[in-house]
């Protein structure tokens, strides 16, 4: 008896956790920041995604503050997309490394964006603790498939993508920015 009941709690404990992850996953889709007509055109494919950028550049999202960043507006110069999220400790410490190299390159056309992977509210409340120069977005839990589609199979964060001036992405990095990786992305942007 006290192993059926085991068995019964382990069955209902799993149905319950995938109930919680398909719950997120469906409010995460639906918060999705993309506009009707972006998200018509977001990438189908992952291969067409990851091979040149897909059609990410008809992508639009909300901003934490108010109004919306269309990549569209971006296109034509240097590009570094970073998905993060408030939860996620290295995301946090990239971000101020990130804040610098934005503002060092901005006068050659860099722009780096940062996708929040995450609700609203931990977004506006951790910027007004640790303001960055760069615009974010919000992308809620759909950000994920989204930095899949971009090459992050294994779908952690934070991860980062590199456009050149062509729209082209040139470098993908999964995991915490270091300085090194900085100096080889201002390198291979020209910069």
């Amino acid at each position: 008896m006290n192993r059926r009941n085991l068995t019964l709690g382990a069955v209902a404990g799993v149905a319950l956790v995938a109930g919680i992850g398909w719950s997120l996953r469906r409010s995460g889709s639906t918060a999705s920041t993309p506009s009707t007509a972006a998200s018509a055109a977001a990438p189908a494919t992952a291969d067409a995604a990851s091979a040149n950028g897909g059609d990410v550049w008809s992508l639009g999202f909300d901003r934490p503050e108010g109004g919306r960043i269309e990549l569209a507006s971006l296109k034509g110069k240097p590009l570094a997309i970073n998905f993060w999220a408030t939860w996620c400790p290295p995301c946090v410490r990239e971000m101020p490394l990130l804040d610098a190299w934005a503002r060092k390159h901005a006068d050659h056309g860099l722009t780096v964006l940062g996708l929040a992977v995450d609700s609203p509210s931990p977004v506006r409340e951790y910027l007004l603790k640790t303001p960055v120069s760069f615009p974010i977005g919000l992308t809620g839990f759909s950000g994920t498939e989204l930095a899949r589609q971009l090459g992050n199979e294994q779908g952690g964060l934070p991860f980062t993508v590199v456009f050149n001036a062509a729209g082209e992405p040139i470098i993908r990095k999964l995991g915490e920015t270091q300085e090194a990786d900085l100096a080889a992305w201002s390198k291979a942007l020209g910069l």
